[in-house]
């Protein structure tokens, strides 16, 4: 079972209370001011997206949004039953991530709320391995579309304005962009080690070259201890100088993850920090994207370590 893909305490297991809590709030829901649609987003990074589509008439919130936290041991209370069972539109993510938002909706039903899942919008199989579909370039624009489209479905009057919303949005992802084909451009095949596969998809279309073992990043992602084998494999490419940058989970380390941040640093091989949820306060989803792909530009090419944005 993924540690943290499928959140340490679920709904189901805070019991009735949590349930029928859930299920009064989303009879007795009010969706905030006249004329605002209350939306969630079960991890900030979406909320964030919907913020910007929505403007005027969207109040967003997030349930996951502290980047000083470990993802992994989330744990689903009351308040978060009632937030998301009163919500018109929720954006998760799907691949086993955040599946108590979906027991939540299921003890909660609601005819009228539009749930997105980017799984299933991106047409992910459930055996997809790294849920990490943020940092994928392709995934927000899709997702701001069909926020887009869920907004207009309750607001008719202001579809115009969504639309134009999220066009400006996927107009403003343009840096990000341009920054991944830069680096592609003059650094292909530059290789790099990491904890687990947080940024994988980033530098899939950098065109890194990613020497961790796979096995090593699962394990470490799901919370299982790694093989030595394999950690064996890790240290070698920092004693052996065969990466240029590594790249770490910022928000969950441990023991065996310190001593890789000791050992590339030890061998001058220059560390950054790769977030799961969009830190907070100072960005948003596009200036955090693309902060990111600087930190590692920076690494690669003035051997400068960015621990934290």
């Amino acid at each position: 079972m993924r540690r943290g893909y499928r959140v340490l305490a679920a709904v189901s297991a805070l019991g009735v209370g949590l349930l029928a809590s859930a299920c009064s709030s989303a009879s007795g829901s009010t969706h905030g001011n006249a004329g605002v649609i209350v939306a969630v987003g079960a991890e900030n990074e979406y909320a964030n997206v919907i913020g910007q589509v929505g403007g005027k008439y969207v109040q967003a919130s997030a349930i996951m949004s502290n980047p000083n936290t470990d993802p992994h041991t989330f744990e689903a209370s009351a308040s978060v039953a009632r937030t998301v069972s009163a919500a018109q539109l929720v954006v998760q993510n799907g691949v086993g991530y955040d599946t108590f938002m979906t027991t939540i909706e299921n003890a909660a039903p609601s005819s009228s709320r539009k749930v997105i899942v980017v799984q299933n919008l991106l047409g992910l199989p459930d055996s997809t391995p790294n849920p990490h579909l943020w940092y994928k370039p392709s995934t927000m624009p899709a997702v701001a579309n069909a926020v887009a489209a869920d907004l207009a479905a309750l607001q008719p009057a202001h579809a115009a304005y969504f639309k134009a919303n999220a066009a400006a949005f996927i107009a403003s992802l343009t840096a990000w962009n341009n920054a991944i084909a830069a680096f592609k451009a003059q650094y292909a095949n530059t290789p790099v080690a990491t904890t687990e596969p947080v940024a994988d998809y980033m530098l899939q279309a950098a065109g890194a070259d990613n020497l961790t073992p796979w096995a090593l990043q699962a394990d470490i992602m799901n919370g299982t201890d790694p093989s030595a084998q394999d950690v064996a494999v890790q240290r070698n490419l920092f004693t052996q100088h065969k990466v240029k940058v590594f790249l770490y989970n910022q928000q969950v380390t441990d023991s065996l993850t310190e001593s890789f941040i000791s050992l590339a640093q030890a061998n001058g091989i220059p560390v950054v920090g790769v977030y799961e949820t969009m830190p907070v306060p100072g960005y948003d989803y596009q200036s955090w994207m693309l902060a990111e792909v600087q930190d590692l530009q920076k690494a690669v090419t003035s051997k400068v370590s960015s621990e934290h944005l």
